[in-house]
C-alpha cells in the first residue's frame, strides 16, 4: 500500500469518523445475521481467478481463516501484510484445532482484473482465493452476515467457527494459543 493511500485512509477516517467510514465501505447495507462462534461455518463454493471451483469444505482438517476483503478497500489492503506474515508463520504448524493453517479469501470485487492485480501486488501467496464478483451482493458475504470489510472467521478442522474479526496481533495470539505444544 502506498504512503498516499495510507494517508488518504487516515484522513477519511478522521473526517468521517470510524463508524461513518465503515458504513461507507458497506454501501449502507446491513446483513441480518452473522454466524456465531461455536456454530458450523456456512459452506462457500466459488471460483478462483483461474476459474477453478474451490469449496470451503474441501479444506476440512485444517485451521482456516475465511477472510472477506476487496481490492478497492484501503483497510483490507492495509491488513494484507499482516495476513501474509501470519500465513507464512503458521501454515505448517500443527494445532489442537486442525493440522496446518490456511486462508480462504473471499473477494467482494466486481473486477476480476483488479482482484487478480491486488492478489499479486499484496503477495497473497495462499492458494485459496475465490469470488462471485458481485461486490456487496456477494452471496458469501450474505451467508456470513458481512456488513463491513475486512471481516474474517476462524474455523477449526471440523468446520466450527472458533473466532471472528481477528486482525493483526489478535489473530497471531489466537493461533499461538492453538499451536500444539
Amino acid at each position: 500500500m502506498t504512503r498516499t493511500a495510507i494517508i488518504a485512509v487516515i484522513i477519511l477516517a478522521a473526517f468521517a469518523g470510524f463508524t461513518k467510514f465503515t458504513n461507507y465501505l458497506v454501501g449502507g447495507k446491513t446483513q441480518d445475521s452473522t454466524p456465531a462462534v461455536g456454530t458450523i461455518a456456512p459452506e462457500l463454493k466459488y471460483s478462483s481467478p483461474e476459474g477453478k471451483t474451490i469449496s470451503l469444505s474441501s479444506l476440512k482438517g485444517k485451521l482456516v481463516l475465511v477472510d472477506f476483503w476487496a481490492s478497492w478497500c484501503p483497510p483490507c489492503r492495509a491488513e494484507n501484510p499482516n495476513l501474509v506474515k501470519t500465513y507464512k508463520a503458521y501454515k505448517d504448524k500443527n494445532f489442537s484445532a486442525g493440522n496446518g493453517f490456511t486462508i480462504y479469501s473471499v473477494s467482494l470485487d466486481k473486477s476480476k482484473t483488479n482482484w487478480m492485480s491486488a492478489i499479486k501486488a499484496d503477495a497473497l501467496e495462499w492458494p485459496y482465493h475465490v469470488s462471485d464478483l458481485k461486490y456487496w451482493d456477494s452471496e458469501g458475504a450474505a451467508k456470513y452476515g458481512v456488513s463491513q470489510i475486512p471481516s474474517n472467521f476462524l474455523i477449526d478442522a471440523n468446520g466450527k467457527i472458533i473466532g471472528k474479526d481477528l486482525m493483526g496481533a489478535e489473530l497471531t495470539k489466537k493461533l499461538e494459543s492453538l499451536v500444539k505444544k
